[in-house]
């Protein structure tokens, strides 16, 4: 049986893990049966939710103890808030508010006809300042970004927790 300490941060983990599978799926639903192929910025956004589902499971299944679990969760928050960053990028792209990296497509520099050509065949085919799909006039980047806030409070929130129950204990 799981201590109050541990029930906490499983908790917790379940919940992050939900979210970020959740968002994972949705992701490679829209590239695979939907047909939108994701840009580089896109592709990035994925890599926080990979990184907290595998700190969640680590956490888990190896049933590593609280005090070790509240740097992981030191460590999740940050990486979603990672995430709600690059989603930020992102969306300041798609909005025009500045320029995507150079994976994103916009910038070729070329000194040639021959050169631009090459150039012009190595870009993405998708690029990130094109918003492919949206709802309610948000866009998936900005959903991401919502989401990325949103699971940043819950390591902050089972650590705080955490801490009640040990000075109860």
């Amino acid at each position: 049986m799981l201590s109050k300490n541990n029930v906490v941060f499983t908790k917790a983990c379940f919940i992050i893990i939900s979210f970020s599978a959740a968002a994972l799926i949705a992701a490679f639903a829209f590239e695979y049966i939907g047909g939108l192929k994701p840009c580089s910025l896109c592709i990035y956004q994925r890599i926080p939710h990979f990184l907290a589902i595998a700190l969640c499971l680590a956490t888990v299944v190896f049933k590593l103890s609280p005090p070790f679990v509240a740097w992981i969760f030191i460590i999740l928050a940050l990486t979603s808030l990672i995430g709600a960053g690059i989603a930020l990028f992102h969306v300041g792209v798609e909005q025009q508010f500045w320029s995507g990296t150079q994976g994103c497509g916009g910038n070729i520099e070329a000194t040639s006809v021959e050169a631009f050509r090459l150039k012009l065949l190595q870009q993405p085919i998708v690029r990130c300042d094109e918003i492919a799909w949206s709802f309610l006039g948000v866009s998936m980047a900005g959903y991401n970004l919502i989401l990325s806030i949103g699971l940043s409070f819950i390591p902050a929130f089972a650590i705080f927790k955490w801490r009640n129950v040990k000075s109860q204990l």
